[in-house]
């Protein structure tokens, strides 16, 4: 099986691109935490894991990740993507 790892870097708005950042500043958010994250991958269809003892090569923190499972019809990107857009939403709310 396939798995995909998001970790809150990706979506994080305080980061650059070099410090891990994926998505454009405006689809970032403030302080994503991996319970968001996997909420919005469950949005976008996928099932989630967090871990939450794990940390980001490019930070000093541990802020955990998110596993996602069966995702063998969407690439990483379009997932990171869709995730960002449903963290919005969640955000709005």
């Amino acid at each position: 099986m396939v798995e995909n790892v998001l970790w809150p870097a990706y979506f994080d708005a305080a980061l650059s691109r070099s410090e891990g950042r994926r998505v454009p500043v405006e689809q970032a958010v403030e302080e994503p935490e991996v319970d968001e994250i996997a909420t919005a991958v469950q949005q976008v269809g996928y099932d989630a894991v967090i871990e939450r003892d794990k940390a980001y090569s490019r930070e000093y923190r541990t802020r955990g990740r998110v596993l996602v499972q069966g995702a063998t019809d969407a690439s990483k990107n379009d997932l990171v993507q869709a995730t960002a857009a449903y963290l919005n939403l969640l955000r709005e709310e």
